[in-house]
C-alpha cells in the first residue's frame, strides 16, 4: 500500500517536476582562457549589458580591476544614476580568479560569502573588447577599453553575445560619455 501511494505521488509530481524545466540544454559558456590577468587590468568601459537592480539607468559604467598581490581582483565599479551628471555611484566587489580555467572564471564577491558566477567568455587578441558572462545566461556585459565604439563594431558584439545564447532584446546599450567630456 505504501509503495502504490509513493508510485502515484511520483507520478502527479512528474508534471510539475517538468514544467520546473528551463527548456533544452544549453551548450557551455564560451571561455577566453587563457586570461593574461595584468593585461585584462584596467579600466572597462561597459558599452552594453543585461543590468541588474543595482546598475539599472545607470550612466557612464566603468568597471575597474587591479591584480592585488594575493591574487584577487579589486574591483571598482562606478556610474551615474539616470543621467551624465547624474548622482556618483560606487561598489567594491572582490573578485576571486579560477586558475584552473586559465583564470576565464571567477567569483565576483560583493557580499560575504557570496561568489556570483563571472566568465569571460571572450577578449579581443589586443584586451581592447571583453564580453562578461554568466553560465545561467541572465547577465551579460560588453566592454571596451574606451567610452564609444562604432555602431558597426556593437552590432558584430552583440552578434557574438546572441551567439552565446542570449537574447537581444534583453540587451541595453549604456549611455557612455567620451573621455574629455566626463565630470
Amino acid at each position: 500500500m505504501r509503495l502504490t501511494r509513493r508510485l502515484i505521488a511520483a507520478l502527479c509530481a512528474l508534471p510539475f517536476v517538468a514544467a520546473c524545466q528551463s527548456g533544452p540544454p544549453r551548450a557551455p559558456l564560451p571561455l577566453a582562457a587563457p586570461v593574461d590577468l595584468p593585461r585584462f587590468m584596467g579600466d572597462w568601459y561597459v558599452i552594453a549589458h543585461i543590468p541588474t537592480f543595482m546598475d539599472r539607468n545607470a550612466w557612464n559604467q566603468v568597471e575597474n580591476y587591479q591584480l592585488t598581490p594575493d591574487g584577487r581582483i579589486a574591483t571598482t565599479f562606478s556610474f551615474r544614476k539616470a543621467a551624465f551628471d547624474g548622482e556618483r555611484k560606487t561598489m567594491k566587489p572582490t573578485g576571486f580568479p579560477d586558475a584552473a580555467s586559465g583564470n576565464a572564471v571567477w567569483g565576483m564577491q560583493f557580499l560575504w560569502p557570496i561568489k556570483a558566477d563571472y566568465r569571460i567568455a571572450w577578449v579581443a587578441d589586443d584586451y581592447s573588447r571583453t564580453i562578461v558572462a554568466r553560465e545561467k545566461r541572465d547577465l551579460v556585459w560588453i566592454m571596451a577599453r574606451e567610452p564609444v565604439v562604432s555602431d558597426a563594431e556593437y552590432r558584430a558584439l552583440v552578434q557574438r553575445v546572441v551567439a552565446m545564447g542570449y537574447a537581444e532584446a534583453e540587451l541595453f546599450r549604456v549611455p557612455q560619455q567620451p573621455v574629455n567630456q566626463r565630470q
